[in-house]
């Protein structure tokens, strides 16, 4: 007869508890019917297809001219947001665009933003007008959070010239309210990624803001004027080397509205001199208070440790990432986290210009990363540049994959024949659960494998299948929203949090799944990929797990609740304060380093 520990006893009775009183913890949404069925003739994992067009998802991404990119500030692109603006339960996506250098020459009437509205049915509507979202700006990244708790979703856009927030009046239409609220910038410093996080744990959402360089047409050197200004020999756009950096900026949420610029006091001035780009919050060393990993393009990669009070310091030295297993500092691009090995704790991953690999770190549980790019299978492809990128998991077999989008920035490499493409193909990773990836790109439908100059990208469960999408904002081109074809017998579980004494979307929340045979865990978070923002809901492959064991919620506040959820295949919603508080000492879930590759 097998013995149990009390502990593993009392824990039991907890979860035959809360099995029982499951609705009272849990709201549930079941799995609606697929808008966009799997087609069986296309087999697992992926068969991508771009459904762009057919949703309605048009929208021009204007970035200086779409033939020649004489300045680096026509070449970097656009995020992309998904963000349920309206609170109907079906995600919205919001496209960052840029602008034209000479209007009146190159394209007539400005550009703007787009949002679209999400019509259950598969195509979207653009809103942008009726939601009061006109404005006109060289825009770059996008960051969604409920910053006043109101709750309905707001969000931030960085760009060159002054930064913007959109306060979401709950009707159906947005306010910009940077000024206002005091994060505006100085319109001095080129904004690029950007996250909110509470960074303090005291309920309010804090904004953390990379930036890329001081820039001024007016100042800036012409291509091939200086060595900057070369590449393989070819006279290119100038920049970032021999541009002035400007400094990231974290901004501490006061509450009313307002936020105070805390870089100098927080830490952030003691690493000067990077040209920054995306940002990408997660719990690295495990310590309950939220940290930032910030991939910049031609400097050493940023990790801005949490000293909980207020404070950070640069740790990526030495915690290993903030350079590759070469000890070289790389052009990084977009970033994202997850736990791809299954032992339950979140991983990186970078990209970075071509001529180069993407890096892969993984996370060693003692608060230091390893390179394992190489041995992951992740080596192979450095003739593209990439971008945004996110962890997903394509045919929910509990493993997350890698989808990768690439583009250059030199048009001047397909006329000088320069070993590389200005559009390109986008990359997808199969994790192998085994510790290694395969490049199944080619395999995988055209929606993967046609070429585009891609940047921003965010996923989500746009039509709440158990499906992820990915939208990518292309620059000088239209967006792709790629749907997943390939059919599989796998099982899922989203996951809606929402809090109550911590701030209201959950953001830094750490989310562990028990199943029967293995554990999972994810983080909330605001940004990441390529200065673009995913849906916050959290989305689970479960494999062949057909019910659970219990779902464990460390708040981002700290304090720690146990649920019991009934079913897979659906939509959860858990509130803080409405689980099984677990304390210190008591009876917790297995770790969730038990899966076994």
């Amino acid at each position: 007869m097998r013995n149990y520990s009390p502990a593993a006893c009392r824990l039991t009775f907890v979860v035959l508890l809360l099995i029982l009183a499951c609705a009272s913890y849990a709201q549930t949404t079941g799995q609606t019917k697929p808008i966009y069925p799997p087609d069986k003739t296309h087999a697992a994992p992926a068969w991508f297809e771009d459904v762009a067009s057919r949703a309605g998802l048009l929208a021009l991404d204007v970035n200086g001219s779409p033939e020649a990119k004489h300045y680096i500030l026509e070449s970097t692109g656009s995020g992309v947001a998904i963000l349920d603006y309206n609170n109907d339960g079906w995600p919205d996506i919001f496209l960052v665009n840029g602008n034209y250098l000479h209007p009146v020459k190159e394209g007539g009437s400005l550009p703007t933003s787009h949002l679209f509205r999400n019509n259950h049915d598969g195509t979207f509507t653009d809103v942008t007008k009726q939601a009061g979202l006109t404005q006109v700006g060289w825009g770059q990244g996008v960051c969604v959070g409920d910053y006043d708790n109101d709750g309905y979703d707001d969000f931030y856009v960085t760009g060159y010239g002054k930064n913007r927030l959109y306060h979401n009046q709950g009707n159906g239409t947005f306010a910009e309210v940077a000024e206002q609220a005091g994060i505006a910038g100085t319109g001095k410093e080129w904004g690029t990624g950007c996250a909110f996080v509470d960074y303090d744990r005291d309920g309010k959402l804090d904004l953390v803001v990379s930036n890329y360089v001081h820039f001024d047409l007016a100042t800036v050197p012409p291509p091939g004027s200086a060595p900057s200004c070369m590449w393989k020999g070819v006279p290119v756009m100038c920049g970032p080397r021999g541009l002035q950096y400007a400094p990231n900026v974290l901004y501490h949420n006061l509450g009313g509205g307002k936020f105070a610029d805390v870089s100098g006091p927080s830490g952030f001035q003691k690493t000067p001199g990077h040209y920054c780009f995306s940002v990408t919050t997660l719990d690295y060393d495990e310590d309950g208070w939220p940290d930032i990993f910030v991939a910049c393009d031609s400097t050493p990669s940023i990790l801005y440790r949490n000293n909980h009070d207020g404070t950070f310091t640069d740790k990526a030295a030495d915690s290993g990432v903030a350079f590759n297993e070469d000890g070289r500092e790389q052009a990084g691009m977009g970033s994202t986290s997850a736990d791809y090995d299954g032992d339950g704790h979140l991983d990186l991953f970078k990209t970075n210009f071509s001529d180069d690999t993407s890096t892969l770190y993984r996370n060693n549980a003692d608060g230091t990363f390893t390179d394992n790019t190489f041995s992951a299978g992740l080596g192979i492809n450095t003739q593209v540049l990439g971008w945004g990128t996110m962890f997903l998991d394509v045919d929910n077999d509990g493993w997350p994959d890698i989808l990768q989008v690439d583009g250059h920035v030199y048009p001047e490499v397909d006329s000088g024949h320069l070993g590389s493409a200005f559009r390109e193909p986008r990359l997808l990773y199969r994790n192998l659960a085994n510790g290694k990836f395969a490049d199944i790109s080619r395999e995988s439908g055209p929606g993967i494998t046609q070429p585009r100059a891609a940047r921003g990208l965010a996923i989500g469960d746009l039509w709440n299948d158990g499906r992820l999408e990915a939208v990518i904002n292309n620059i000088s081109d239209q967006p792709m929203l790629l749907v997943n074809l390939a059919a599989h017998q796998n099982h899922w579980l989203g996951i809606r949090l929402v809090g109550t004494t911590s701030n209201r979307d959950a953001i830094g929340a750490r989310v562990t799944v028990q199943g029967q045979s293995r554990s999972w865990v994810q983080e909330v978070r605001s940004g990441s990929s390529y200065d673009s923002s995913s849906d916050l809901r959290l989305h689970f492959g479960l494999g062949r797990e057909t019910s659970l064991k219990a779902v464990v919620v460390r708040w981002p506040r700290g304090q720690e609740e146990l649920f019991a959820v009934s079913g897979v295949d659906r939509f959860v919603t858990l509130r803080e304060g409405a689980g099984h508080p677990l304390s210190a000492g008591a009876a917790a879930l297995p770790s969730a380093g038990n899966a076994k590759p």
